[in-house]
C-alpha cells in the first residue's frame, strides 16, 4: 500500500512532526513517519534516522554519532536521497524543517519523479528557494513562525499542509494523452517562432514549452534524461550566453548534455543568443559599463553580445553538439536571432551574428546524422517555424 511520507527531524521537530502525521491520518490516508534527525528522536516513528542513515555509502556511522552538525546534516542529506530512491511505496511526501531539515528533505524530494506530490513546510520558504527546489516541482510552504513547539498559527499551517498533501495524493493525476512528448524552449523574443511551431505540432505531439531562464533548459533536459521526451526543438539557446558571461539566467555546463546522452531527435537554433540578462541597471557588473543595453522592464536589462562573445558562444554550442550521436539538425536564421535583432531593432548587428553563425558551423562537424542549414529568414518569420517543423519531422523518422 502506498503511503504519504511525513519527514522531519524528530529530535528537534518531534511535536510538529507528530501533529502533521496525525492530521494526515485523520483524512484517511496512510502515512510513514520518517526521522532524518541526527540525535535521539522525541516521538515514535515508523522509519528511524538510523535506518535512513544506513543508506549512506559509508553506512550509518558516516552520519550519526559525530560532533559536527554541519557535516551530519550534509551526510544525512546524502543518505536520505539514497533512501528515497530505494522506496516504491510513496504516494506523496511532505517535510517540515528549518535550515538543516529543509536541506536534507528537499535533497531527497528532488530525485523523485515530477508529478509526485511534494510539499516542504519550511522557515525558509519566503526567501530564495532555488537551492531547495532546483528544477523539481516541490511546493515550498512558509511555516511563518519558527518550529519551536506548536502554537495557534503553526497548528493552522500544519493542518492546511496536511489537507493539501492528502488531497494531492488521494486522486491520481490525469493520465497522459498518449501523444509523444516534445520539449521546446522559448523566450519572449522568440515567442512568435515557438508558438507557431507548437501550433503546427500539437495535433501529434504533447508540446511542453520551457521558458529559457536557466531552470527552463535544465528542466527540459531532466525530462529528456528521464525518458519522458520523444524529441527536442531547442530554438532558444540563450541560457548559454548567461553561463559564459555572468548573466542572471544561466545554463549549467551540462546544457546539451542530455542531447548527447539520450540521442533524442534534436532541432536547435540560435534564439536570443544576441543577449545576456541582468536585473535592474544598478546590478550590472562594472566591467560591462558602456555596453549596449535594452531595458526589457524595470527589473530586467538585456546586454547585446559582441562579435567576440558570439564567437565563444558559437564554439561552446557547436563543440557540444559535435559529440551528439543522435539525429541533429541545427538551423541558422541569417536575418536575425531575436525580436530585437532585426533590421531597425535595438540589437541588430549582422556582423556579430555572422561571427556566431561561422563559429557554430565550424565546430559542429556536420555528418550524416548531424546537419546545419542556413536560411535567409528571421527567426520569427513564419517560414522559419515551418522549416523547423519540417526538419523535426525529417529527423524523427531516422
Amino acid at each position: 500500500m502506498n503511503r504519504i511520507y511525513v519527514v522531519g527531524t524528530a529530535d528537534t521537530k518531534g511535536e510538529e512532526l507528530a501533529f502533521l502525521a496525525d492530521a494526515i491520518v485523520a483524512t484517511g490516508a496512510a502515512v510513514a513517519r520518517v526521522d532524518v534527525g541526527t540525535r535521539d528522536a522525541t516521538i515514535p516513528v515508523d522509519i528511524t534516522a538510523k535506518e535512513v542513515a544506513g543508506h549512506h555509502p559509508g553506512g550509518s556511522g558516516a552520519v550519526l554519532g559525530g560532533n559536527d552538525r554541519g557535516a551530519a546534516v550534509s551526510a544525512m542529506g546524502t543518505a536520505f536521497t539514497s533512501f528515497i530512491q530505494s522506496r516504491n511505496d510513496i504516494a506523496g511526501i511532505i517535510g517540515i524543517g528549518g535550515g538543516g531539515g529543509t536541506s536534507i528533505i528537499t535533497a531527497g524530494m528532488r530525485v523523485l519523479p515530477l508529478g509526485l506530490p511534494k510539499i516542504m513546510v519550511s522557515t525558509l520558504a519566503s526567501g530564495d528557494t532555488a537551492p531547495y527546489v532546483d528544477v523539481s516541482d516541490i511546493i515550498m510552504m512558509p511555516s511563518v513562525t519558527d518550529m519551536a513547539g506548536l502554537n495557534r498559527l503553526s497548528r493552522t499551517v500544519l493542518h492546511n499542509a496536511a489537507q493539501a498533501i492528502a488531497g494531492m495524493a488521494a486522486k491520481p493525476a490525469p493520465t497522459a494523452t498518449g501523444k509523444p512528448a516534445l520539449g521546446l524552449t522559448m523566450f519572449g523574443v522568440t515567442t512568435p517562432c515557438v508558438t507557431a511551431i507548437a501550433d503546427q505540432l500539437r495535433s501529434t505531439y504533447d508540446c511542453m514549452v520551457f521558458h529559457a531562464t536557466g531552470t527552463g533548459g535544465r528542466s527540459m533536459e531532466k525530462l529528456a534524461d528521464s525518458g519522458l521526451l520523444s524529441g527536442i526543438i531547442d530554438i532558444t539557446t540563450t541560457e548559454v550566453c548567461d553561463l559564459l558571461f555572468g548573466g542572471v539566467l544561466p545554463a549549467t555546463q551540462d546544457r546539451l548534455g542530455a542531447i548527447a546522452r539520450t540521442s533524442l531527435p534534436y532541432v536547435g537554433s540560435v534564439g536570443a543568443l544576441d543577449m545576456v540578462n541582468f536585473w535592474a541597471p544598478s546590478t550590472i557588473p562594472e566591467r560591462y559599463r558602456g555596453r549596449l543595453f535594452y531595458e526589457h522592464n524595470p527589473n530586467v536589462t538585456l546586454m547585446r553580445t559582441t562579435a567576440q562573445e558570439c564567437s565563444a558562444i558559437g564554439e561552446w554550442i557547436g563543440t557540444r553538439l559535435a559529440h551528439c550521436e543522435g539525429p541533429v539538425h541545427f538551423l541558422i536564421p541569417e536575418k536575425g536571432v531575436s525580436a530585437l535583432d532585426i533590421e531597425g531593432g535595438a540589437f541588430f548587428d549582422p556582423e556579430a551574428d555572422a561571427v556566431l553563425f561561422e563559429a557554430i558551423e565550424r565546430t559542429i562537424k556536420p555528418s550524416g546524422r548531424r546537419r546545419l542549414t542556413r536560411l535567409p529568414l528571421h527567426i520569427n518569420d513564419p517560414e522559419f517555424a515551418r522549416a523547423a517543423v519540417a526538419a523535426f519531422h525529417d529527423i524523427a523518422r531516422q
